[in-house]
């Protein structure tokens, strides 16, 4: 057997039946120093420096016997949970699975786990930080949540735009995102265009609409009062733009194109507008917010723009671990470059007046 502490030599005696695991008996079995495979398992800085025959031994016996590293050890011993909390709206929407995706794959590369809250109800979202901070998270990341003032642990928000001491927003250029949209509908030929605004649960809401009323005016186009709508219901699914569309149609049968406040909304509105006997574009486009998964299976698919929401995710659990291992420096806002996708929900307007089943 080699002499212990060394980085070579062949196994020893395997421990008895029913004798506990631990880095010791590893070590014993091994020939090894316990410290020698504590870096090993743990993939601790340094591990490059022992030969690859001996990491493979040692992660072959933690295999064999069943051993794991203790988290409760680890994180007394480094004085860390290796955990952050991740609140949310819905945990089934669209756009926050679509952002956790990217949060997730990032956190388990770092050996990061996260606790995941739900907040249907305002209040909700100043009792989760609380009751994740008694749980000892490092830090949070926040996803399309609205937050009032800064907290005591490091914090990302995900469409944030709320300039808080402590606070890293990870943001869409929503300007640019209301240029591509109105733009292209500009040069299809729509002038009379209708509006869906976000709620104000919503953090995104009010900075994309005052840039979409801001690029409608560069552009000269009118929108009045009964050309804009905003959503009431707080749902993930398509009656959130149903009942809008179809307030739309009771106001005015005036516009031809709708710019939705997202995805989900928008494929709402297409089936109100489709029960009403209208045709989606032939009478009415329709441009949604956000490029989900679903927006290129809709009929007709989905005219869209693309916030890359994965690499949101990934960027937002990025900076936060970044600053939970100490670094001083910190932007207050990263800008995220949208994209528009031209799809089948979109082409000129119709000459003829829009005229639906009552």
């Amino acid at each position: 057997m080699a002499r212990r502490g060394s980085s070579g030599g062949k196994s020893g005696t395997e421990p008895a039946a029913g004798q506990p695991i631990s880095l010791r008996t590893l070590g014993e079995y091994l020939g090894l120093s316990p410290a020698t495979i504590s870096l090993v398992l743990n993939n601790a800085p340094g591990v490059r420096s022992i030969p690859q025959e001996t990491r493979d031994r040692v992660t072959a016996a933690a295999a064999k016997f069943d051993y794991r590293p203790s988290f409760y050890a680890r994180s007394l011993r480094k004085r860390q949970t290796f955990t952050v909390g991740v609140l949310v709206p819905e945990l089934n929407d669209n756009y926050a699975t679509q952002v956790l995706s990217g949060v997730e794959e990032l956190l388990i590369e770092e050996g990061y786990f996260y606790l995941t809250a739900s907040h249907r109800k305002p209040d909700l979202i100043e009792e989760y930080p609380r009751l994740l901070t008694d749980r000892s998270v490092e830090g949070f990341i926040l996803i399309d949540t609205v937050m009032e003032h800064s907290w005591k642990l490091p914090v990302v928000a995900v469409a944030g735009h709320r300039t808080i001491p402590g606070v890293t927003n990870v943001v869409l250029d929503q300007r640019r995102a209301a240029e591509l949209a109105l733009r292209h509908l500009y040069q299809l030929g729509h002038r009379k265009i209708a509006f869906m605004r976000g709620g104000s649960h919503s953090s995104d809401a009010d900075d994309r609409w005052e840039c979409l009323m801001s690029v409608a005016r560069d552009l000269k186009l009118a929108v009045p009062p009964e050309h804009s709508v905003q959503l009431k219901l707080r749902v993930p699914t398509p009656e959130l733009g149903y009942g809008p569309a179809e307030e739309l149609l009771l106001r005015s049968q005036d516009f031809t194109a709708v710019v939705c406040y997202n995805d989900i909304a928008a494929i709402g509105a297409i089936r109100a507008f489709v029960d009403r006997g209208l045709r989606v574009p032939g009478d009415i486009s329709v441009v949604g917010f956000d490029d989900i998964q679903g927006a290129s299976f809709n009929n007709p698919s989905l005219t869209t723009i693309r916030q890359p929401l994965h690499q949101m995710g990934m960027a937002a659990a990025r900076i936060l671990l970044q600053r939970i291992r100490g670094q001083e420096e910190f932007p207050d806002s990263v800008p995220i470059i949208p994209e528009l996708v031209i799809r089948e929900s979109t082409c000129p307007p119709s000459s003829r007046k829009i005229r639906g089943k009552k």
